[in-house]
């Protein structure tokens, strides 16, 4: 499989980097265009991809196209290779674009996938969104999930979860990064120094979340196992509550979805 990424942004890198080191796919079948070339050629040194001179350049050169640019380029950017991306896979990972809006583009001559995936994905502990609804054969889907299992957690959801979807996943590390900000403060506030509160906090709740995912148990359940009757971690707990943090995080994805 020989891929291609218009644009190449730091999502773009990330991903390129994330194929190619993982040796899921050589660095001579990954190529990338973006406008500004001498930045492109720098990161193609860097990561090990191969730079394109132009968009139609790059869709002659490869089997399956990433769209990665911003997303009020890509309607401009299909138009000007439409001809170029018959009968090859295209796979978004451009926000707010989905199946339908590229099929009636693009019609059935280019087979679609959308994914939607996160910050994370720069480190490989991403979450990367299938939307059910793809025109890949089966043999492309199979590659392209391989291909992306590099980068973190792959789960295939309905059209209509992907709203949702990328308001937990997507704009979710935003709010985890707040949490952890928050609880630095918190450390800063008792003597902690700012780059070992950072650690501190950063590793409670990375290992707090591998525990739940490695453990399969409940999070009320988890909590209740820190929480010793008259301890420290209850009186915690009991602030929270009363602060409203649960409906705290509930409101924020209401602000999200009622747009």
């Amino acid at each position: 499989m020989r891929i291609g990424f218009i644009g190449m942004g730091n999502m773009a890198q990330a991903m390129a980097a994330g194929f190619i080191y993982s040796g899921k796919i050589d660095g001579t079948d990954v190529y990338a265009f973006a406008p500004h070339q001498d930045k492109l050629k720098a990161n193609a040194g860097k990561i090990g991809f191969v730079p394109a001179p132009t968009v139609k350049a790059l869709v002659q050169s490869v089997d399956t196209v990433i769209i990665a640019c911003k997303p009020y380029q890509i309607e401009e950017v299909l138009k000007s290779v439409s001809e170029d991306l018959e009968g090859k896979a295209l796979v978004s990972v451009a926000a707010g674009w989905g199946y339908e809006q590229y099929e009636a583009i693009l019609g059935n001559k280019v087979r679609i996938q959308c994914i939607m995936p996160n910050t994370p994905s720069m480190v490989g502990e991403g979450v990367l969104l299938f939307e059910n609804k793809n025109s890949l054969t089966d043999n492309e889907k199979s590659e392209i999930i391989d291909l992306f299992s590099c980068l973190g957690l792959v789960e295939e959801i309905p059209s209509a979860l992907m709203g949702i979807g990328g308001a937990i996943s997507g704009c979710g590390p935003a709010f985890m990064d707040m949490i952890m900000e928050s609880y630095a403060d918190a450390a800063v506030k008792y003597g902690v120094p700012r780059t070992l509160a950072y650690k501190l906090v950063a590793q409670t709740m990375l290992g707090s979340a591998k525990l739940e995912l490695q453990s399969g148990s409940h999070p009320g359940a988890l909590k209740d196992a820190v929480c010793s009757p008259g301890g420290t971690t209850i009186r915690g707990v009991a602030a929270l509550e009363k602060a409203g943090l649960r409906g705290a995080c509930i409101d924020c994805i209401d602000a999200i979805m009622n747009k």
